[in-house]
């Protein structure tokens, strides 16, 4: 792989027709999963296309003229010019191929697409899911000298990479940010020994053979399964929800309260996540309603004690939305009065949704047993209905979902895994 720097950036871009640049940065966990399928792709495509990388903090000017604020970031550049889509974060071998392919004539693409070659790789457990639960699992497995692979669609840590702060993780005294104790986590298991494939499509899943497909080309057999997908946050399905998301309705505080200092906010629901949020949330905005179908709040107490203390938040009861529209510059949350019926329209710059979780479950056919939510139903010993078909974390049927729990729940799967196997 050719490393370059801002200095003969412009003669690289002029003297080779078709290009792809990876801007890229050290201690950085997407960019080390990126690494790899950039590596491979350069052996597919590089008779036709230049792959070069670049040091992103060593060269800020250029990065900047870019646009590159994050990284990795891929550009791809024709005859001198800046073309196809600018690929940052989780960066998929599929979205890089697919901009790869755009830059050549058809008939090359098939030629470079028919000489892909199918790749078997085996492991002892293959963890389905990089998050707290199957981390924690592959650092008890690695630690036992149990060959255990992690495959994540996504980047290692699941919903604590994406939360703000951390304070109740046993071990540190001052709270943690989410991303850092995500990072460490998967740190470890590396150093324990265990492999990931991160940022990954998982194109099927076969548990009765043990076998997944990933990235369309990819085949891995293990003798044990782990699933530990996780949950993602529930959708409302009401109109304007899927129209406005990502413009002016979230599900992630820590990723866009930022976005709203000074400014008025709705956030939908009024449990653990929703109540928790608003404390974060008001650090930036000016002004929270939160609008609950209940009469009263289902958070914990000391979360409701501390949001009902909050100047900033006014809490409407006993109402749900009905839909989510654009008013100029302004978005329009339409909520029914449970009690009354009535209608009414509030004005805010943007709306946060937590009303509730949901098991990350789509792309697993096999007659698993679940839980009338859909969540897998395990034993003590975290075995599903299925024979060497094990789950933990969020993604099972439960009371308490928490960082520690999904832990505990990985840390006995992996024991009884790797008594079994050895």
């Amino acid at each position: 792989m050719i490393e370059i720097n801002q200095d003969v950036f412009d003669k690289e871009v002029e003297s080779n027709e078709l290009l792809v640049l990876d801007f890229y940065s050290t201690e950085c966990p997407p960019c080390e999963a990126l690494a790899p399928k950039f590596d491979a792709l350069d052996a597919l495509y590089g008779q036709d296309i230049r792959f070069v990388k670049m040091f992103r903090q060593g060269n800020r000017d250029l990065a900047e003229k870019l646009g590159v604020r994050s990284s990795p970031t891929l550009l791809f550049f024709k005859n001198g010019k800046q073309v196809g889509d600018v690929l940052t974060g989780g960066i998929r071998r599929s979205d890089i191929m697919r901009n790869l392919d755009a830059l050549l004539p058809e008939a090359r693409v098939e030629q470079i697409h028919a000489s892909i070659r199918p790749i078997d790789t085996e492991t002892e457990v293959l963890v389905l899911g990089a998050g707290p639960g199957g981390l924690a699992a592959a650092i008890y497995l690695a630690q036992a000298k149990v060959d255990t692979l992690l495959v994540d669609p996504l980047l290692p840590g699941g919903q604590v990479s994406t939360t703000h702060q951390v304070s109740n993780y046993p071990g540190f005294i001052d709270p943690q940010p989410g991303y850092m104790l995500a990072h460490n986590m998967a740190e470890q298991a590396k150093v324990a020994g265990a492999r990931m494939k991160v940022a990954v499509e998982i194109s099927n899943i076969d548990l009765k053979k043990k076998e997944v497909l990933i990235d369309g080309h990819e085949t891995i057999r293990a003798k044990k399964i782990l699933i530990s997908t996780g949950a993602s946050p529930r959708y409302l399905n009401v109109e304007g929800e899927k129209e406005y998301y990502g413009k002016g309705i979230s599900y992630c505080a820590t990723c866009d309260a930022k976005y709203f200092h000074d400014k008025e906010v709705v956030i939908i629901g009024g449990g653990n996540t929703a109540v928790e949020e608003s404390e974060f949330i008001s650090k930036f905005a000016s002004k929270i309603t939160m609008v609950q179908q209940f009469p009263y709040l289902t958070a914990n107490r000391s979360a409701q004690e501390k949001a009902m203390a909050d100047p900033k938040i006014n809490i409407l009861f006993s109402h749900e939305p009905r839909g989510f529209y654009r008013r100029g510059e302004k978005m329009a949350v339409k909520v029914e009065n449970l009690e009354t019926n009535e209608m009414k329209e509030l004005q805010t710059d943007g709306v946060f949704v937590f009303v509730g979780m949901k098991p990350n479950l789509e792309l697993i056919n096999d007659p698993l047993e679940k839980d009338q939510w859909g969540y897998l139903k395990v034993d003590h010993e975290m075995r599903t209905s299925m024979p060497d078909v094990f789950a933990a974390g969020d993604v099972i049927s439960k009371q308490i979902r928490q960082i520690t729990t999904a832990v505990s729940d990985g840390t006995i799967a992996s024991i009884v895994i790797a008594r079994e196997l050895h």
